[in-house]
């Protein structure tokens, strides 16, 4: 065995062991699916209040009534609930699993390096649960009181409270539980800083009634008119919000299955067509033809474990950023959205050109590479193939990201990136995202996954089984246990589009439309839950 080989295999290790803790730390964090949801009532709830005050807004009230159904407070109730349940399920896991490594530490059965490691993570997930779990509450509680169920508002914040006995100071959402107690009970009980309590810990259709609450009691009907007057404004930009986040996806998606079932149907009935030279069902298109690839398994494990992998979750996130963070003496801790956007946007630059440039040396010595190598052509119908395969992309990821929800039931993690563009409200740093997912990710993913991944696959396995072997590895680099299935799904589609078309623009733009659609889902929830 060679000098490289061992080299290589080191990092292999030590890249699997990486994905793998990372893998295990998103088993307990909460799917973005579930936030985007909880997000989408907040929007339905605003809506719900909004009264046109002429009949030129008949659309908008047609359409409000429409998206918002009979009883949004019974629905939203009943989703609050269950998230309420789910994130108490996965808090009690977590807490069982933490003991049990503690337990493995204690008596020292195992290697405690890694019991460690995975404590660590626990611990912190159990943190992050708990602050979730006071949030549900406090909301469910006001859902339950705006409903007509005082009794039960009081319990659940009553509940809230019990479990910070002992440290009611540091916990704001648990003062936050005593001042709504107070508004609500009967007779009303305000505390001193009622007002900046609900500002700091509400926000949306829930800060709202809490504050219209307060200010009833106080008698201040100058500022209950001004709320109410800002609550109108809020709801009208609701219903104009939800008409897009409802509407254009279920356009995009019914134009996707028509268009994914005419495809099918095509090929079942001109199979017997089918033909490489680019006639035939659209389906079946250069579906046989395959790549001439000069170099080995070897240099396809050196390209994904060096320049993915090993630069990717090593190099850089423990060499190069620490270093330069220390040189610049930033702290990422107090960075803002804008920061942070920024940081991400330089650490994907840095990952991209450090895996570009490992599969440049790793290829260089190949060069001139055969014909249709990391092509990219402006002519021909890769502008159809793009826009297609994300029409066709929709429904096949909805239906598997729907069955991947009844598995994972709201668990398994997500991108890091997005509760950051979900949450935030700087336009810059909005920006600054869309380039980094929208236009540098579909770049430099697309000419690793499929530009040299696929094809180099089908130099041991059919087509197909390239297209489904560089999904799975696409999926598995995001490192997000629940998101496997449904990007594995839009990687099958990703590699399927280049397959036929022959051009990496293909798929870049359905890359690109597919991040920009989500960037553009979050950026409006994100702006209906303030």
């Amino acid at each position: 065995m060679t000098l490289k080989r061992v080299i290589l295999g080191i990092l292999t290790a030590i890249a699997i062991a990486l994905v793998g803790l990372s893998l295990v730390a998103s088993w307990n964090q909460p799917q973005i699916q579930s936030r985007l949801e909880l997000y989408q009532t907040n929007l339905l709830l605003h809506a719900s209040e909004w009264q046109p005050e002429n009949d030129g807004d008949a659309n908008l009230s047609s359409a409000r009534n429409n998206i918002v159904g009979a009883d949004p407070l019974n629905t939203a109730l009943a989703q609050y609930q269950e998230a309420r349940q789910s994130t108490r399920k996965t808090l009690e896991t977590t807490q069982a699993q933490v003991k049990a490594i503690q337990s493995a530490i204690a008596s020292k059965s195992d290697d405690n390096t890694l019991n460690l490691a995975q404590s660590k993570v626990a611990s912190e997930s159990i943190k992050q649960q708990s602050v979730l779990l006071n949030e549900l509450d406090l909301r469910l509680g006001i859902l339950q009181v705006s409903s007509g169920k005082t009794e039960a508002a009081l319990q659940t914040w009553k509940n809230l409270v019990e479990r910070y006995k002992t440290k009611i100071d540091d916990d704001s959402s648990v003062v936050t539980a005593q001042v709504l107690t107070g508004i609500w009970s009967n007779p009303a009980q305000l505390l001193p800083d009622a007002e900046p309590r609900i500002q700091k810990s509400l926000d949306g259709w829930f800060r709202y009634r809490a504050l219209a609450q307060l200010y009833k009691l106080q008698e201040r009907s100058k500022e209950l008119a001004v709320l109410q007057a800002a609550e109108q404004a809020t709801a009208e930009q609701a219903v104009e919000k939800l008409a897009i986040i409802v509407g254009v996806p279920a356009i995009a998606l019914f134009i996707g299955t028509v268009l994914l079932v005419g495809l099918t149907v095509q090929w079942l009935l001109q199979r017997q067509q089918l033909d490489t030279a680019g006639s035939g069902p659209v389906l079946a298109r250069n579906a046989s033809l395959t790549w001439d690839v000069p170099w080995d398994g070897e240099i396809v494990w050196q390209v994904l474990v060096v320049g993915f992998f090993f630069v990717g979750q090593i190099l850089i996130p423990y060499l190069l950023l620490p270093v330069s963070l220390a040189v610049l003496k930033l702290n990422p801790a107090t960075f803002d959205p804008r920061d942070k956007a920024f940081y991400i946007f330089a650490t994907y630059l840095l990952l991209s050109a450090g895996g570009l440039s490992v599969l440049y040396f790793s290829v260089k010595s190949f060069l001139p590479l055969p014909e249709g190598w990391f092509r990219i052509n402006w002519r021909g119908s890769w502008f159809l193939w793009g826009f297609g395969g994300y029409f066709v992309a929709l429904p096949l990821v909805v239906v598997v990201s729907l069955i991947n929800q009844q598995l994972w039931q709201g668990q398994g993690g997500s991108n890091p990136i997005l509760p950051i563009v979900l949450e935030g409200r700087d336009n810059v740093a909005l920006v600054v995202f869309f380039g980094t997912a929208a236009i540098a990710a579909p770049v430099f993913e697309e000419i690793v996954f499929r530009g040299f991944l696929l094809p180099s696959l089908t130099r041991y396995l059919p087509v197909w089984g390239a297209i489904a072997a560089s999904a799975f590895l696409f999926a598995v680099a995001h490192l997000s246990v629940s998101e496997i299935l449904p990007l594995a799904t839009l990687g099958a589609v990703l590699g399927f589009v280049y397959t036929r078309s022959r051009n990496l623009l293909a798929p870049m733009l359905l890359h690109s439309l597919w991040n920009s659609g989500t960037l553009l889902s979050l950026f409006l929830l994100g702006g209906g839950a303030s």
